[in-house]
């Protein structure tokens, strides 16, 4: 059995040793062409493992930014890479020299078959010497918008608002217009064209566009917003409100708040926005008419209107006085649920991150013993609840059920604290609000005793709760 196993040994490696064929003075065979190709990955592999090191490690220390980071380690661990492929092939016996002429012949034929893939690497070269696009700048490319993710040799990803990721062909972005927001600095400018009907004071529409331009925190004060008249329109006087920010990525977002603004305060100030109309006068009308029977018509009962979120909202003792562009902003950072009768919420012990106000129909904390759910108190109409799970970052005592047909608004965490920075003196309303309620503090007595709140504390509980939602608001 040894000496089998020593016979095919040995004719494994005569087959491995036995030449293929030569170049120049080296002779091929299998064993050399396995540590070529060897030796060769590994250099590929250590060029890769270099280029991270440079790139996270050792290049952030000299206080380098992301885009300069990514240009040197790529051009440093390329050129590592191709040195290190000329010693594997110088080492292994390979005369370059003696292949000069090969490859030079080779060069004609390939390179038309190459000439995209070469071009893309000369484009790739530029773009990281030159550096007009970097890492982390938000570009766009036509239809393509988003960050510069990588920048290799042959292509640039670009990450989209959408989340997906586009690679362009280097070539693509050399021959091509493309629009880099963050070149020398983030600041771009955002216009907003608006028409106003014939009549219209132009005085007020500048004052009432500049107010609303101000009243954005993201447009700067400097350069100041500017109102321009730009032309009397076929229907409307044309005005265009120009900004600048510093977030200019976020200009979707600034727009849309802007426009909400704009129709709110041109309400506000009886301002019409008009629409293009054209009147057609026929001549001897009454001649083309002609008779027509009456024609008899049903009336459909209607079913009843939905209330809007925004006529709920109003009723809430909270949002009374909140105007359309703050109900907009409640609107936005929560939504509506619905439950059915005997519906439950969410049981006892489970962690609860929202805020919940009761809009229409009737909710119940209840406890379950054998098997059995016993209220124990009941929200209605403008009643809230989860709010001290929420601050406590516990889970809540009970369950909560629907004991009718209920309509909820749900806030989540991030929208409860924003609300409450929005609005400070909600905080307090909602401290008055709860200290009313010894019974849902005495549920949280353990969660209060954890938090070693002292006794003056437990007698005044509502000092304690607007300390809690302070800092809540710090987080």
């Amino acid at each position: 059995m040894p000496s089998q196993f020593i016979e095919l040994w040995s004719s494994f490696i005569n087959i491995v040793d036995a030449p293929l064929f030569r170049l120049g003075r080296e002779t091929i065979s299998l064993r050399w062409l396995f540590q070529v190709v060897l030796l060769l990955i590994l250099v590929a592999v250590l060029a890769r493992f270099f280029k991270g090191v440079l790139k996270n490690q050792l290049l952030p220390r000299l206080g380098l930014d992301l885009g300069n980071r990514e240009a040197i380690s790529t051009v440093v661990s390329g050129a590592g890479g191709a040195l290190g492929y000329i010693i594997v092939l110088q080492a292994v016996g390979i005369n370059l020299d003696s292949l000069a002429v090969i490859i030079g012949g080779l060069g004609v034929g390939i390179g038309f078959g190459l000439q995209d893939v070469t071009r893309n690497l000369i484009s790739g070269l530029t773009l990281l010497i030159e550096r007009k696009v970097r890492v982390g700048d938000f570009v766009e490319i036509e239809n393509i918008s988003g960050y510069v993710q990588e920048v290799s040799m042959r292509a640039t990803v670009i990450q989209t608002f959408n989340g997906s990721n586009v690679v362009v062909p280097n070539t693509y972005l050399a021959d091509s217009p493309v629009l880099n927001w963050y070149y020398q600095t983030h600041r771009g400018r955002i216009d907003i064209p608006i028409g106003v009907a014939y009549g219209t004071d132009p005085v007020l529409v500048t004052e009432v566009l500049l107010n609303i331009a101000h009243s954005e925190p993201d447009v700067l004060k400097e350069p100041a917003p500017r109102v321009i008249f730009r032309e009397f329109g076929d229907s409307a006087l044309e005005f265009e409100l120009w900004v600048w920010t510093d977030a200019i990525e976020r200009r979707v977002f600034i727009k849309s708040s802007l426009n909400f603004k704009i129709d709110y305060y041109f309400r506000q100030h009886n301002i019409s926005i008009p629409f293009p109309q054209r009147d057609i006068w026929i001549r001897n009308a009454p001649a083309l008419s002609s008779p027509t029977e009456p024609v008899e018509t049903v009336d459909m009962p209607l079913a009843p209107a939905t209330p809007s979120l925004k006529s709920l909202l109003q009723q809430v003792s909270y949002f009374q006085c909140m105007n359309d562009l703050q109900l907009r902003f409640l609107i936005e950072a929560g939504y509506r649920k619905h439950l059915a009768a005997q519906e439950i919420l969410f049981r006892a012990q489970e962690v609860v991150s929202n805020f919940y106000i009761v809009l229409q129909g009737q909710m119940a904390a209840v406890y379950e013993e054998n098997g059995q759910l016993k209220p124990m108190m009941t929200f209605h109409p403008g009643d809230h609840f989860g709010e001290l799970p929420l601050m406590l970052g516990v889970a809540c005592p009970t369950t909560m059920m629907a004991m009718t047909e209920t309509v909820l608004f749900v806030l989540p965490r991030e929208g409860f604290e924003q609300l409450l920075k929005e609005h400070p003196s909600l905080a307090d309303d909602i401290a008055v609000a709860i200290a009313r309620r010894q019974d849902v503090l005495a549920q949280h007595q353990q969660e209060l005793q954890q938090l070693s709140i002292q006794e003056q504390d437990q007698s005044r509980p509502i000092n304690w709760i607007r300390d809690r939602l302070q800092k809540l608001l710090s987080w």
